[in-house]
């Protein structure tokens, strides 16, 4: 019961930081803060947040840094998924974003696993037939298909959260190296400040807006990261990509109940598709395996 409680609250985690983006930067100029500005107040109040824990745990050390126990490919692969969720969440609702995000994570780590050389059986390719189509058909051009710009950057976002994942297998310390990666992500954000600021893109923030930065990074980022590691040791790899699959469902249902967004049909088949493609797709091949 204890670790169905815990996966149970990582998940919500995970699906919060869906709602907490779309709620703090979209609304066009009535946005509570800009992306860039949010994406660095969450990736700093994360690092903060990870390395209280690491010291409170006893991982740290005894005061030794904590930036060797992150890797600078890791720390770019996080800031680059942290700024493009940002800019997505501009035009994306909720749930759209969330599933797009999520469906790019399994496609790049699957994708990634067939360059090593593995080979699906005939269920795992119907699997990922299914999810991809239903993934193209809801990026598709129509009246309810997501904004194009916006859907390109969570794509990008998921691809670099792919990146991360993969390059964080077999970690010895994942609470120790997250909170390394968190902290040298920072150092992008003087370059993404530099740039926002030659492009002549907007720059505001709100208290409520910081908040939600802040609440992002520190909880359902920071905190989230540590109880999902905890959970993951004790429910395996390929149980924990299937119960990830429920993360686009629960932010959906939070962006219908605070954010007053609507399921359109497309979203609604192309969710059921998705989903049920790649848990298809990930339960073949644990049987496989």
């Amino acid at each position: 019961m204890r670790l169905v409680l815990l996966t149970a609250l990582t998940m919500m985690a995970f699906a919060a930081n869906s709602v907490l983006g779309r709620m703090a930067t979209g609304s066009g100029a009535t946005a509570l803060i800009d992306p860039a500005s949010y994406s660095a107040v969450r990736l700093l109040s994360g690092a903060a947040m990870l390395w209280v824990l690491v010291i409170v745990t006893g991982n740290g050390g005894k005061g030794k840094a904590l930036a060797p126990s992150g890797s600078w490919g890791s720390a770019f692969a996080l800031f680059a998924y942290a700024t493009a969720f940002s800019y997505a969440y501009v035009a994306l609702d909720t749930g759209t974003g969330a599933l797009i995000l999520f469906a790019c994570v399994q496609a790049t780590m699957i994708g990634w696993s067939l360059r090593e050389g593995d080979r699906p059986s005939r269920i795992e390719w119907l699997g990922l037939i299914t999810a991809f189509g239903a993934f193209v058909w809801l990026v598709s051009p129509g009246l309810s298909a997501p904004d194009p710009l916006a859907a390109a950057a969570m794509a990008l976002s998921g691809i670099a959260w792919g990146v991360y994942s993969l390059r964080g297998r077999n970690l010895a310390d994942p609470l120790k190296a997250t909170a390394g990666n968190f902290l040298m992500s920072s150092a992008f954000v003087a370059p993404l400040a530099v740039v926002v600021l030659a492009a002549q893109l907007p720059v505001h923030a709100s208290l409520r807006g910081l908040a939600l930065a802040t609440l992002s990074g520190a909880v359902t980022s920071g905190l989230g990261y540590a109880l999902w590691y905890r959970a993951l040791r004790q429910i395996g790899a390929a149980q924990g990509a299937i119960v990830q699959l429920t993360v686009p469902v629960i932010a959906a249902i939070g962006g219908v109940l605070l954010l007053d967004e609507d399921w359109t049909l497309r979203l609604i088949l192309s969710s059921l598709l998705i989903l049920g493609g790649v848990a298809m797709a990930i339960l073949a091949k644990q049987r496989r395996v």
